[in-house]
């Protein structure tokens, strides 16, 4: 059994949390977990105001990227694919394609300004890429680095 006795409460203290209505007993909690979580943290415990807040929060972002690409990542397990549907022909002309081992950046499509970076969900290798406009859909195949070569780290104490 937990010895009450020995808590840091009197015996008004244990008589105030008994005679205690439930809806004040969430109150008092709330409180309590309020004044110690961080602002961020305190739709956990509500999760109607959380909800909202996610709602909020993805609003301002999805207006954010009004000249989003829309492309299309996937992989295989030799191949990392890149689909970007093309509104326009003459963007075929005008764009500039680049890439790293992580990242596919096209430049000058829709306006000349314009830059997209693409992260890629695998390293690929520098050489070897392709990349074919078919229906209006750019698709670029990038191969995979397979063979990645790890380094032991010793340790020293």
């Amino acid at each position: 059994m937990f010895p009450w006795n020995m808590m840091p409460f009197d015996r008004n203290t244990q008589k105030k949390f008994l005679e205690m209505k439930p809806e004040e007993i969430e109150n008092y909690v709330q409180q309590m977990m309020g004044k110690m979580l961080q602002p961020d943290m305190k739709g956990m415990f509500k999760p109607d105001e959380w909800l909202k807040g996610m709602q909020q929060q993805s609003t301002p972002q999805s207006e954010k990227p009004a000249n989003k690409l829309n492309e299309e990542i996937f992989e295989t397990h030799d191949f990392v694919y890149v689909r970007v549907p093309l509104k326009e022909d003459k963007w075929l002309n005008q764009m500039k394609m680049f890439y790293t081992s992580n990242q596919v950046i096209f430049e000058h499509i829709p306006q000349i300004s314009d830059k997209h970076t693409i992260v890629l969900p695998a390293t690929v290798k520098r050489k070897g890429a392709s990349a074919i406009h078919r229906d209006g859909i750019l698709e670029l195949r990038l191969p995979k680095i397979v063979a990645l070569q790890f380094s032991e780290i010793d340790i020293s104490t």
